[in-house]
């Protein structure tokens, strides 16, 4: 079992962005701390939902300040970025980071984000295939040449190459980072799994839709020509919420207070970029259901969800929200009894 957390930086009503941001670098700190192998960190623009416009820079923050654990985007939204651009820095983050970062790349939704960048609504609609193909390109040739319909450029030279780095104790077969695709429809499952890609599953999917997911990427990857072994240790990974306290109530109390404020704030302040109509979550319904569903509670009942989400999905590898109380000093202690009182449980 493979636990580690999912940052938002979210900004909590009352809080200031550096407030949000500095509680978003200590519960990585901690998390390497206590022992937990990865921190996840989300992207997002102009909206207090997440304060981090770009993961792969706070990433690359992180990586410096660690030592050992593994930092992964979740995740960089293709459609506002030139694939190219976000390939080169893959590959000097995997590089320089002796092989510790992953690549967690999405489609986003349509926010105004398309039309600030210059993306605009058919990126998001018609061109992440295109944009998935050209960044995996970049991490696994020595030339490219961009001969799609958004991207044309001609053949220019990897520089670095990622997969200059070697994978195992014996020192052999080159690699490049992990790529992780995040997925929410039959579609994004499908071309994940056509390009042998893991899939981070949100933390508003409950396990037996996790499962159909996970089912349906093990069909395609087959049909695709994918090996048994490569389907079998796919590596998936599910997010969720975790918050730990001695009582189950105290733990669903901690988040029902504060989560439905910093999720009204900042789900509200999304703009679409054509205006098309937007339904909401109630707040405090979507926190009470995350808690239902998730590892909140004491550690063995934390300990328990997790086993019970792995057994029914096959899922070994998890992002779990952690700053849910907005608050630094409770963060930094829920990250360190995940670390040292739940991870335990589950070896």
């Amino acid at each position: 079992m493979r636990v580690g957390t999912f940052v938002l930086a979210g900004q909590f009503p009352g809080q200031g962005t550096g407030e949000a941001l500095h509680r978003a670098i200590r519960s990585a700190e901690v998390a390497e701390e206590s022992g937990l192998d990865s921190v996840w960190l989300a992207e997002h623009h102009f909206v207090p939902y997440g304060v981090c416009p770009s993961a792969v820079t706070l990433a690359a923050l992180l990586l410096g300040r660690t030592r050992r654990i593994r930092v992964g985007t979740a995740v960089s939204v293709l459609p506002t970025q030139h694939p190219v651009a976000l390939g080169e820095q893959a590959a000097l983050l995997h590089l320089t980071s002796g092989g510790r970062f992953s690549l967690g790349v999405g489609r986003g939704g349509p926010w105004i984000d398309l039309d600030v960048f210059g993306g605009g609504l058919e990126a998001y609609e018609k061109g992440f295939p295109e944009s998935l193909g050209l960044l995996l390109d970049w991490l696994r040739k020595p030339r490219v040449a961009g001969r799609g319909e958004r991207y044309r450029f001609p053949e220019v030279a990897v520089v670095p190459r990622a997969d200059e780095l070697f994978d195992g104790e014996s020192g052999e077969n080159p690699c490049g980072p992990e790529v992780v695709v995040a997925c929410t429809s039959p579609k994004s499952v499908r071309l994940a799994a056509e390009n042998g890609l893991p899939m981070l599953l949100g933390m508003h999917c409950g396990d037996e839709e996790k499962a159909e997911m996970v089912g349906l990427w093990r069909a395609a990857a087959l049909t695709a020509g994918r090996s048994r072994e490569s389907v079998r240790e796919a590596g998936h990974v599910s997010a969720g919420v975790a918050q730990i306290a001695d009582r189950t109530e105290d733990a669903t109390e901690t988040l029902v207070k504060a989560m439905p404020g910093w999720l009204r704030q900042g789900l509200d302040a999304h703009v679409t970029v054509d205006g098309r109509h937007r339904v909401m979550r109630d707040p405090v319904g979507y926190t009470e259901m995350l808690c239902g569903i998730h590892p909140v509670g004491p550690p063995r009942l934390a300990a328990d969800r997790l086993a019970a989400t792995a057994e029914r999905t096959g899922i070994t590898r998890f992002a779990l929200l952690v700053e849910g109380s907005g608050d630094l000093v409770a963060t930094e202690e829920n990250v360190a009894r995940l670390g040292t009182e739940v991870l335990p449980l589950l070896k």
